[in-house]
């Protein structure tokens, strides 16, 4: 008989002590697959998003452009109506036939000519206004969805990535709060610029969300300290209670009801914040307000080690 069969045969607490030990390892590696694997399927739906919303963008772009440029073509052609307009008007008090001069006077009258004048102008300057509008979308929509098809990294203007997510979020923003930009004189960072955009997004979204009764404010700021930008987004929301603050980067949890939050969102972002070497801090006071603050390297340097988040 062996030693291993003696230490089982005079010691069957340590023994089982030991499978229990064993068995709680590999339940807390289960979860953490689980959770990785939740993580990944998340990341290719939201870069599957990305590949679908660059797609339309890009379909959309196309009518809008040549939209654009026939809209150019006929306020030149309008302009030159009008003017031949004007002239007609200024021969009119040479035209000798009475019935003439009638029957011009009373389709004046009929169609209102001077308000029709003046109205196209203002509708081909509200008109040339949306279609610019719609091409600033669909840019910013690119922008934001760009796909990292390599993951290669880029320099990037922070502020400009920002602005374009704003827009794309607007529709979740601009019935909550008002946007407020402060922002500072900052390079442009060695980054994943989509990646960002998504960080931008979860937390701008859940800052109007966390906005409950009066119109709130979410202000934007950013600055340089030493070889790392920073980005601040500070809303005066509901803010986050002390006894889930230090859970709120944990996959899967969420407080929002069931079926309308995944509770990925600020987990994602901790993760890529954690690959661009950085870090993410939260403050948060509750009845008040949260402030996340992100840190990024200007420059990516590959090593081993990443920043740990703090909440």
């Amino acid at each position: 008989m062996n030693d291993n069969v003696d230490m089982v045969a005079l010691n069957p607490e340590s023994v089982e002590a030991e499978l229990l030990r064993r068995n709680q390892e590999l339940t807390e590696l289960n979860e953490k697959l689980s959770m990785a694997q939740a993580q990944l399927l998340q990341s290719e739906k939201l870069a599957s998003i990305g590949q679908l919303a660059a797609g339309v963008a890009h379909e959309i772009n196309n009518p809008i452009s040549f939209v654009f440029s026939n809209f150019g073509t006929l306020e030149t052609y309008v302009d030159s109506l009008l003017r031949v307009l004007v002239r007609y008007e200024q021969a009119e008090r040479f035209i000798a036939d009475p019935g003439v001069l009638k029957d011009i006077a009373a389709l004046r009258e009929q169609v209102d000519l001077g308000f029709l004048q003046d109205d196209i102008l203002v509708l081909m300057s509200e008109s040339r206004e949306g279609i610019e509008r719609v091409r600033k979308i669909v840019q910013d929509l690119k922008d934001f969805s760009r796909v990292d098809a390599h993951q290669e990294w880029q320099w990037a203007d922070l502020h400009h990535g920002i602005d374009s997510t704003l827009n794309i979020v607007n529709n979740e923003v601009k019935y909550k709060a008002d946007i407020v930009k402060e922002y500072g004189a900052i390079p442009e960072v060695e980054c994943l610029p989509s990646q960002i955009n998504q960080v931008i997004m979860n937390i701008v979204v859940n800052g109007a969300q966390a906005i409950d009764g009066p119109r709130g404010r979410i202000t934007i700021r950013t600055g340089t300290v030493e070889d790392h930008v920073w980005i601040e987004i500070a809303d005066n929301g509901c803010g986050i209670p002390p006894a889930i603050r230090s859970r709120i980067f944990d996959p899967f949890f969420t407080t929002k009801p069931i079926g309308t939050g995944t509770g990925l969102g600020l987990s994602l972002s901790y993760g890529i914040i954690q690959k661009h070497r950085g870090r993410i801090d939260v403050q948060s006071e509750e009845g008040a307000g949260t402030v996340f603050r992100i840190e990024l390297p200007i420059r990516h340097v590959e090593d081993d080690g990443a920043t740990e988040a703090q909440a």
